[in-house]
């Protein structure tokens, strides 16, 4: 999320003030930033803080988290060591109700180049307010190894060349641990251009294999096989398999049973190109602000980009249903989908001026229906920067088909997009996203930022908008809060003026 240099004035009218908190004061730190914290439900828990000290060791850091609740109040505090190699932090809550602080940026100015090593996420205990390192294993040759101290990039790079020279593969393995209890394990021959021996093993709780998938047994240049995780519960895990031989591909909805390891259902997946199945599973790097997938009422749904002939032609739909193993497919096209509703739409994606809709949010309705919303977009060659206007909402059924379109027209920006955060309101039944636009006021010909808060309440749109004007260098970033509120944070570096403010929306 962009910073803006702004200070907000005039919000009694628009927002209810709530409650505040001046993270300057709760630790001595340098501040390094905020992030929120959703539970495994994505239940908004409350937020961690993190400060830095600086460097106290040869490869530690020394850093202090602070975790706040909703209405921020502070709940827990605690200095750590850190690895060197980290630049700042940023948690999550994970299935067992434990906050892990993932390394979110590198520092190499402290240390050697030679020696430079991935940094290691934390784990942080809320019951007992305590932190350590979080632990990974390694797996190979049937054992399970717990990972110390990493590797440098310069050791790994060299074991990775000598067993490759002397094998002629790297043997490569990934282990994870599963809510529905116990690990699993990922194992492959990695042959640079291609992989083969792929293995999916399932462990108990005491590390024991209890069984073990295997698949892409024999894997090279032209025959492979891959999986892709669509989902897991406490019966069975879901993949969407994808079979290459030569140059024919096929797709098939693959269900294990988590205890067994036997195969429950394989069955086909038609109704989308290659390239539309091979990239249902995520969007480009532009849409880091959407979740593409959400499972309820036993069904997986999954939306990706449309693509035939390698060119993204809209967007597809794909349901798998967890009690009868069927897989629904369905299309949105740009030209013929989306042209009674955006006349000037082509076959790619294009409306008008070079400018492209790119996808920002995705909202799964519990009526089964769901929105996109677009904003368009276009890269500016000669200033190296994306330029970006107007948002598009489309509304769908719960077959996929459009049901109409709103366009929330927008002043051109710099910005790579000027979409905020969104939130489900009413138990999932509808949203409300954010999204700032900088305007002129035709009075006073002054250019003021606008922080616009749009609801869609049984079906119903409604937008309420909070004037920003430039005033004393502050930077204000909203973050996203409790159902029903909004977090500004405004913040001042030379005044030491760094606070939170969690003000009521007004709908």
């Amino acid at each position: 999320m962009k910073k803006i240099f702004l200070y907000f004035f005039g919000l009694a009218n628009a927002l209810c003030y709530s409650q505040t908190q001046d993270l300057a004061s709760l630790a001595s730190g340098d501040y390094l930033g905020m992030n929120a914290l959703f539970d495994v439900d994505d239940n908004l828990y409350g937020y961690v803080s993190l400060y830095s000290y600086g460097k106290s060791g040869d490869k530690t850091k020394k850093f202090e988290y602070v975790i706040l609740d909703k209405n921020l109040n502070p709940i827990a505090n605690k200095e750590f060591e850190g690895d060197i190699t980290a630049g700042g932090y940023s948690g999550y809550i994970d299935f067992r109700k434990k906050v892990i602080l993932r390394p979110n940026s590198l520092d190499y100015t402290k240390i050697k180049m030679s020696e430079i090593f991935t940094p290691r996420s934390m784990e942080i205990d809320l019951g007992s307010n305590t932190i350590q390192r979080k632990t990974y294993y390694n797996y190979e040759s049937g054992a399970f190894k717990e990972i110390d101290q990493p590797k440098n990039w310069k050791e790994a790079r060299k074991e990775n060349r000598e067993e490759k020279k002397e094998k002629g593969y790297n043997y490569e393995s990934t282990v994870v641990e599963i809510k529905e209890g116990g690990f699993i394990a990922i194992e492959l021959k990695d042959f640079g251009k291609y992989t083969t021996d792929n293995a999916l093993i399932k462990f108990d709780e005491n590390k024991k294999e209890i069984w073990r998938y295997k698949y892409n047994t024999s894997g090279d240049k032209k025959n492979n096989e891959r999986l892709r995780l669509l989902d897991k519960d406490d019966q069975h895990i879901y993949f969407l398999a994808e079979k290459k031989i030569q140059d024919k591909k096929t797709f098939s909805l693959l269900v294990l049973d988590i205890k067994t390891g036997n195969e429950v259902a394989s069955k086909p997946v038609t109704g989308l190109s290659d390239d539309t199945l091979e990239n249902i599973t995520s969007f480009s790097s532009t849409t880091r602000n959407l979740d593409n997938d959400k499972t309820f009422d036993d069904k997986i749904v999954v939306v990706g980009r449309n693509f035939e002939n390698k060119m993204g032609t809209g967007f597809a739909r794909m349901i798998v249903d967890k009690k009868t193993f069927e897989v629904d497919t369905k299309r949105m096209i740009y030209y013929t989908d989306m042209a009674a509703f955006l006349p000037k739409i082509d076959e790619f994606g294009y409306v008008e001026k070079g400018y492209h809709l790119q996808p920002r949010d995705v909202f799964f309705l519990k009526d089964g229906s769901m929105g996109i919303l677009l904003e368009k977009y276009k890269i500016d060659f000669n200033l190296g920067v994306g330029k970006t206007t107007d948002l598009v909402y489309l509304f769908t059924d719960k077959n996929f088909k459009i049901k109409g379109v709103k366009v929330f027209s927008k002043e051109k920006s710099l910005y790579d997009n000027d979409y905020l955060f969104s939130q489900y309101l009413n138990d999932g039944n509808d949203v409300v996203f954010f999204y700032r636009d900088f305007q002129k006021n035709k009075e006073t010909k002054e250019k003021n930022w606008q922080l616009f808060i749009n609801t869609l309440i049984g079906g119903s749109f409604k937008q309420e908008v909070i004037p920003i004007s430039e005033k004393d260098n502050f930077v204000v970033t909203p973050f996203v809060a409790k159902e029903g509120f909004i977090l500004l944070r405004e913040y001042n570096e030379k005044d030491k003026y760094n606070k939170v403010r969690l003000e009521r929306l007004n709908y």
